[in-house]
């Protein structure tokens, strides 16, 4: 669940008529202790230009009987672990059904784009890309709690350990089954090791040695425009490539979270790669590669238009991927049975004042006390404008910029009071998931 890394409580969505909301029972009451950023509410009327949908990149498999329909307003679809996005740093909020569970999806603007010349390296070509990591890349099954679906992970021990999304093997975290494919046709059962909701990482493990560990990149020396590669089982076709651009880094973009019962289980706050290269449900927990062959982010959220009624639709050039560092760090305490500990503020934060009136910032509307915050002087009715080196123009993007720092970090917030701009250094709290 999002939040405590970041925010204090978690908000109730606003009323949106320019999102379409869908079976309103199924959205979950936040419990006082969760933290998320709140979202402002939309003009009454959609903007012809409205932003495109969003869809999961976890395949499941054709309904066995016909679903009821579902009101739709406009053509906005989203799905579990989807992310919304629109420009200018207005966060979207979409809501749909995938299996009966609702869905809340929104993001905002991306970080600045760098120009820095890329180190010596690159393996060639796409194809010695692809044959370096294809061994390293699985496909998942996952079965349980009525639910079944594909998705895809990471060989990253030579004994068994796989890095995937947590959203991939919820449905099996409570009896249920999982089953990996190797890239050479071979198959094994596999356990879960541990999962984290919060930051949608899982490690899951099969009884077999001998495998080879993808080689782990370093997304900081990522830049905007540069060539990545995209590895998974998209609709269940495995090892499949694909390959593009990055988009945009440092994209905040809030996705909702299950908890293993098919139940949604809170928002969480992904600082994400943007890229343009094709990812399909089924390239969740896949890899996205650099041309020095090394997985520089787990493939985790798409973007795609709603194809006919109800049914799904494949991208069209905007997915998200989990950088591979904060991925790691995660995968590393769940697979030593650890709990994970994440970056913690302890602030609540708005895009608009309590009246209504917006911000070019992070409203914080209340200050835990003890908190790190409370700590280095922050006050209720500050607004939040740069968080280290970066530029903060809404909620979602404290957050993610809070959750991209490791526990214990000292970082430099820059807010405005009263008129005046102010600089102070705060130290980084932080909260456990068990």
């Amino acid at each position: 669940m999002p939040g405590e890394a970041e925010v204090m409580d978690q908000p109730q969505q606003p009323s949106n008529e320019a999102t379409t909301v869908i079976d309103d029972d199924a959205q979950r009451p936040p419990a006082a202790d969760e933290v998320t950023a709140e979202q402002p509410a939309m003009p009454a009327q959609a903007a012809p230009t409205e932003p495109p949908p969003w869809r999961p990149v976890f395949e499941d498999p054709p309904a066995e009987s016909p679903r009821p329909s579902r009101k739709l307003s406009g053509a906005l679809v989203a799905a579990i672990l989807a992310a919304g996005l629109i420009g200018g740093g207005v966060g979207a909020v979409v809501t749909n059904q995938l299996d009966d569970n609702a869905t809340t999806v929104t993001s905002t603007s991306a970080g600045p784009v760098r120009s820095v010349p890329r180190s010596a390296g690159d393996l060639g070509s796409v194809s010695q890309v692809a044959a370096a990591l294809l061994p390293s890349v699985v496909s998942i099954e996952v079965s349980g709690n009525g639910q079944a679906g594909e998705g895809s992970g990471v060989i990253i021990s030579a004994d068994g350990k796989i890095l995937t999304n947590n959203h991939v093997v919820a449905a099996a975290a409570n009896g249920g089954q999982l089953r990996v494919t190797f890239n050479d046709g071979s198959t094994a059962p596999a356990q879960i090791l541990g999962r984290d909701p919060q930051s949608d990482i899982a490690v899951i493990r099969v009884d077999r040695t001998g495998l080879t560990p993808a080689k782990l990149g370093n997304p900081a020396d990522l830049v905007v425009g540069e060539q990545v590669v995209a590895i998974g089982s998209p609709l269940g076709l495995q090892g499949t490539v694909t390959t593009g651009i990055v988009s945009a880094l440092n994209r905040p973009v809030t996705i909702g979270t299950e908890n293993g019962f098919g139940q949604q289980d809170g928002n969480t706050v992904i600082d994400a790669i943007q890229t343009d290269a094709a990812i399909n449900p089924g390239n969740s927990g896949g890899a996205l590669v650099n041309m020095n062959g090394e997985v520089i982010g787990i493939n985790t959220a798409i973007a795609s238009l709603q194809s006919g009624s109800g049914g799904q639709a494949g991208s069209i050039g905007v997915g998200f991927a989990i950088p591979i560092d904060q991925a790691r760090e995660t995968a590393d305490q769940l697979a030593n049975g650890q709990q994970v500990d994440h970056a913690f503020l302890g602030v609540n934060v708005a895009a608009a004042t309590p009246a209504g009136e917006p911000v070019s910032g992070a409203y914080i509307t209340e200050v835990q006390a003890n908190s790190p915050a409370a700590t280095a002087g922050l006050q209720a009715g500050d607004v939040v404008t740069r968080f280290g080196d970066r530029a903060i123009d809404g909620p979602d993007a404290l957050v993610a910029a809070v959750r991209a720092q490791d526990t214990g970090a000292k970082v430099a917030v820059t807010y405005q009071r009263d008129g005046q701009t102010k600089t102070v250094e705060v130290t980084l709290g932080a909260r456990s998931e068990g």
